[in-house]
């Protein structure tokens, strides 16, 4: 059995945002709800706050350049700004004053306020806590590509053992305020905690101890 593992232990809003319904949830479960959860979202919006297209919505005080392609379910919170080259798809919330550079990829994720893709990032399936920055290139993986087992394993704590998710996409937790340098790559089933420091061209890999 997997122990549990509180989404607010690495992202300190959790509890007090729209996705509080949620906070019991084990991190994993999340990325594959997500189009479900973003439309429940997306029936509460307070009317006349953001401009609405089919499932996207969007704050009218936020900014998205022209060529930036928008995919529903999806809802944009106050003052994001989205560059012209990034694709957001696969039901995604990002939170106030983010940052989703150009050719950035964002699938079926939920960004927490302040949060800064840079540019050239893909992040997948993931929760990301508030105040992270990823530096260029540094992107989060959500599949076990190298493996015929492709269930995705978590480390439970420092040192502990892996344990199954019993899901094959997954891309990590990463918690408030970590920063993850150019060109990292996160692979599948991390779990950061608030505050990590990820140098540049490094992988973290949890299933690798040391890693």
């Amino acid at each position: 059995m997997t122990h549990a593992i509180e989404l607010a232990a690495y992202i300190a809003g959790f509890t007090g945002s729209p996705l509080a319904p949620w906070a019991t949830s084990l991190p994993w479960e999340l990325p594959p709800r997500a189009p479900e959860i973003v439309r429940r979202l997306l029936a509460g919006l307070p009317a006349g706050d953001y401009v609405v297209e089919g499932e996207v919505a969007v704050h009218r005080s936020a900014r998205v350049e022209p060529g930036a392609v928008l995919k529903g379910p999806l809802i944009l919170r106050a003052e994001c700004f989205v560059a012209a080259g990034a694709y957001l798809r696969g039901g995604n919330w990002v939170d106030a004053r983010c940052t989703i550079g150009p050719g950035v990829e964002l699938k079926s994720s939920f960004v927490f306020e302040g949060t800064a893709l840079a540019h050239f990032n893909f992040v997948g399936d993931s929760v990301i806590g508030a105040g992270v920055n990823m530096e260029a290139g540094s992107i989060i993986c959500n599949h076990r590509n190298e493996r015929a087992d492709k269930q995705i394993l978590v480390r439970s704590g420092e040192g502990g053992s892996l344990q199954g998710t019993g899901c094959e996409k997954f891309g990590a937790l990463v918690g408030d305020g970590a920063r993850i340098g150019a060109n990292a790559v996160i692979a599948p089933g991390a779990l950061l905690v608030p505050g990590r420091v990820v140098d540049r061209m490094t992988l973290v890999d949890e299933e690798l101890p040391g890693r």
